[in-house]
């Protein structure tokens, strides 16, 4: 596969709270992947980076050569794009370990977007923590 259009989000039930990261995959105009990932308790912020880091390892799996990376995480795009440094010492392993990941692709675009544009990437972080929240008999959020 030579470029891959990515949605990604993550979701935390509070914050920090139970946390999910949900990645949609395009190549050439259809899904050719939807990830659901729980990811345990962290901050709204910790799982919008593990969105994007499951989101690169599934392109590097893919043979991917150049993403789009779809983020509705302003703080995200604009650390990745280094208009923000990252302070917070919780994202900065996150960050480092995201930026390596892009070193094995050709080009990457990181683009912010509207809540409204990711509602699919919203509804699969979501899923992953009510999945997780009926396996243990937790209230289900709404």
């Amino acid at each position: 596969m030579s470029h891959l259009k990515i949605y990604i989000d993550g979701a935390s039930k509070g914050n920090p709270g139970q946390s999910g990261a949900g990645i949609v995959i395009y190549q050439d105009g259809r899904i050719v992947k939807k990830i659901s990932n729980y990811i345990g308790t962290a901050t709204n912020n910790t799982a919008e980076y593990m969105a994007l880091i499951y989101a690169l390892e599934e392109g590097l799996l893919l043979k991917a050569k150049s993403l789009e990376i779809n983020t509705d995480s302003q703080l995200l795009a604009r650390q990745l794009n280094k208009i923000y440094k990252v302070k917070h010492e919780g994202i900065k392993n996150l960050y480092s370990r995201a930026t390596h990941l892009l070193t094995g692709f050709e080009k990457v675009v990181i683009n912010h977007i509207l809540r409204e544009e990711n509602v699919l990437a919203d509804k699969l972080a979501t899923e992953a923590i009510k999945k997780k929240q009926a396996e243990y008999g937790c209230p289900i959020v709404k």
